[in-house]
């Protein structure tokens, strides 16, 4: 597999225009309408290919997961919840007009076929976000290693948070350091509730939302879900780096996985890190953006199938 930060091309097709494989959700203030055509393009191609099974399943992962990576990108440029619905409903509509064989849907499957090649050999991709950036990394090998990343300093403590695992085996982990020498005895992680509330809370008070601090991007307590971590042990030197002397590593749930990649693109979550009494702060808390963790999940799963 090849590495490099994502390819920036353009193919069109008689029947669509497609840029591949995130070249234009990479460069800054891409615009409203481009994020949600990007999004109804792809979603058309991921409608066909399950209808039709258009595509072997590298590259059928593949575009699955820059679909989501549109979504995240339509949604950072303004587009609102019921318009991508609007999109989505529009594009299964259209995927599901064209005969399978037809020479349109054909012609369209070839475009994504060579759009999508070298995105499916790639191993590791960056994805901005506003404030931070997930880094992943689907190279084969029975390693242990961080798959998906992103990192945070929160006073003099550090963290890596993402999944982390051997290739297809990726769990959901913080591994934190503590200048001080303190202990957490626990870990939690904080989010919005997706299952009872109607979007994110972004508490911007007029200031622009790019700027605004991931402390503000959380919802109020009663609309949060709280993961407990599952596990706790000392990190191990495959998932810290060579300048973090000590760590500790805590394992949470799958569901809380899948309920962080549920999230809007713009909001956080926050990592709460417990101590004991007579440890000075009883709470010390951590913030990571949600950004594309989506579109990183998805990515992984192209090196799994």
């Amino acid at each position: 597999m090849t590495s490099t930060r994502r390819t920036a091309r353009r193919v069109v097709c008689g029947w669509m225009g497609l840029a591949a494989a995130g070249g234009l959700l990479a460069a800054p203030g891409v615009s409203m309408a481009q994020a949600a055509d990007l999004f109804y393009e792809r979603t058309v191609m991921a409608a066909a290919d399950a209808r039709c099974g258009l595509f072997q399943a590298p590259i059928g992962a593949a575009l699955a997961a820059s679909r989501m990576q549109a979504r995240g990108a339509a949604v950072r440029a303004g587009v609102d919840r019921a318009s991508l619905a609007a999109t989505e409903r529009r594009a299964w509509a259209k995927a599901a007009s064209s005969p399978c064989d037809s020479d349109d849907l054909s012609l369209a499957a070839a475009r994504v076929r060579h759009a999508f090649d070298g995105y499916a050999q790639l191993s590791r991709m960056t994805y901005p976000g506003e404030l931070a950036e997930w880094r992943a990394d689907r190279a084969s090998g029975p390693a242990i290693r961080w798959r998906l990343q992103q990192t945070a300093s929160f006073g003099w403590n550090r963290m890596i948070f993402g999944l982390a695992g051997r290739e297809g085996a990726n769990s959901l982990m913080a591994v934190a350091h503590f200048p001080d020498g303190q202990v957490p005895y626990a870990a939690h992680l904080v989010l919005r509730d997706a299952s009872t509330t109607q979007g994110p809370y972004l508490d911007n008070r007029g200031q622009p939302l790019a700027t605004l601090p991931l402390a503000r991007r959380l919802p109020p307590p009663a609309a949060r879900s709280v993961y407990s971590a599952e596990a706790r042990s000392p990190a191990g030197l495959d998932l810290t780096p060579k300048d973090m002397k000590s760590a500790w590593a805590f394992r949470f749930p799958p569901s809380a996985a899948q309920a962080l990649a549920q999230l809007d693109p713009r909001e956080a979550v926050a990592v709460e890190f417990l101590f004991g009494a007579g440890e000075g702060e009883a709470v010390r808390r951590a913030y990571v953006e949600v950004g594309d963790f989506a579109a990183g999940r998805a990515f992984l799963q192209v090196a799994s199938r």
